[in-house]
């Protein structure tokens, strides 16, 4: 493998792991700092002082750019499935931290993304230049 292509796949999954971890604890800060019910609008914009709250969303904004970064340079079809396991991760987190009861027909579900994930992340993400399509 040449240097420029493993600096290029280790970049990748390095941009990966972030994606993931900043969406799965974005979300995380979220749900623990949010109210169990807003009556009106001017409430949603309150909590977002809360220091949870405020640290779920500059989580999720990194998520946002550490996502566009990777798009950038590798496959879409690479990308969304590999950190489709932010989405397993998150139940986990919320049964986990949360406490949050999740069905058998729920945990069948993560496994199946867990095994979508295990299939296309073993294979190597097209990161090549292009010539992109207008």
């Amino acid at each position: 493998m040449a240097p420029d292509s493993a600096r290029l796949r280790l970049k990748t999954w390095v941009c990966a792991v972030i994606v993931v971890l900043s969406n799965v604890f974005g979300n995380y800060f979220m749900k623990l700092g949010l109210p169990e019910a807003l009556s009106s609008p001017a409430e949603y914009i309150t909590v977002l002082f809360r220091p949870t709250v405020a640290l779920g969303v500059s989580l999720l904004i990194l998520w946002t750019l550490t996502r566009m970064a990777l798009l950038s340079w590798a496959d879409l079809s690479y990308v969304v499935p590999v950190t489709a396991i932010g989405y397993a991760l998150v139940a986990i987190v919320g049964r986990v931290l949360l406490d949050e009861q999740i069905s058998s027909r729920r945990w069948v579900g993560i496994g199946l993304i867990v095994a979508g994930v295990a299939l296309v992340g073993g294979g190597t993400p097209q990161t090549a230049p292009r010539e992109r399509k207008q």
